[in-house]
């Protein structure tokens, strides 16, 4: 399944459990977990790296003999986070004396980086885009901005009203210097009740991915190949989403090929 409504993907502690053998790639790994004022939550990294982030709220990452306390954010629609790094072959421990919400971000990885701290002032922030089509952009892990064996992960936030992920693009195949192969999961947040956003991917191939989704806070996209854009948010309604992603590549890029037939006039 592509489009995952909220509750979909549930397991055991988890309001969202992607790994590969549900989503039937390789690499890419979503988690979020919700934990009460005093709740904590442990696991075994096992053969994947992760990143801890926060949504709302703060916690304290116990692993590889370290405490990281992250300060965390009152939403998603605040400003960027800090962040912790947690290599593969180890265990954690995420705890929240007030509660909150966390996004656990993983890929399939062979290298073990040690464990790290990233500062939400260090996040590098972009604004891309004009027009209807502006959004900010949290690079926190993104391929260039923090030091990952596999995994890249962003944030977007799109006032109401505007397009995203635009124009359409892809990263399904791998063409040396052009495109790099990545498995991606979309995780989305919107603002204010009762608002939504729409989701488009469409197929590069035959019999490729093809799925327009209305998305909500809570709902998430799979997208194992294909043209995927735009992302709309409603009127009156900004939205978040969360990006994670991994592919097979000996170097660790985002390199993307836009549609041809969305480009003209837009840049």
């Amino acid at each position: 399944m592509t489009y995952l409504p909220k509750g979909s993907a549930a397991e055991g502690p988890y309001a969202l459990a992607v790994d590969p053998a549900r989503a039937a790639w390789t690499y890419s790994s979503l988690r979020v977990v919700e934990l009460p004022p005093g709740g904590a939550h442990s696991f075994a990294t096992g053969e994947s790296e992760w990143i801890v982030l926060p949504l709302t709220g703060g916690c304290t990452v116990h692993t590889e003999g370290e405490i990281i306390e992250l300060l965390g954010r009152e939403s998603v629609f605040s400003e960027a986070s800090d962040f912790a790094y947690v290599p593969r072959d180890s265990h954690l421990q995420i705890a929240s004396g007030a509660g909150g919400r966390f996004a656990l971000a993983g890929a399939k990885c062979e290298r073990r980086l040690p464990a790290r701290y990233g500062p939400a002032p260090e996040v590098p922030v972009e604004h891309r885009g004009s027009g209807t089509c502006a959004r900010q952009v949290r690079n926190f892990a993104a391929a260039d901005a923090f030091d990952c064996d596999r995994l890249i992960a962003v944030e977007v936030v799109t006032p109401g009203g505007n397009w995203s992920s635009y124009p359409p693009h892809k990263h399904d195949e791998y063409r040396p210097g052009a495109e790099t192969e990545l498995e991606e999961i979309y995780y989305f947040e919107i603002d204010g009740p009762g608002g939504f956003g729409y989701q488009r991917v469409f197929p590069s191939r035959e019999g490729g991915t093809d799925v327009l989704a209305e998305v909500r806070s809570g709902d998430a996209v799979l997208v194992p190949d294909g043209w995927h854009g735009p992302s709309i948010a409603q009127p009156g309604h900004a939205m978040y989403y969360l990006n994670v992603m991994a592919g097979p590549g000996d170097e660790r890029e985002w390199k993307i090929c836009f549609h041809p037939d969305h480009t003209e006039g837009y840049r």
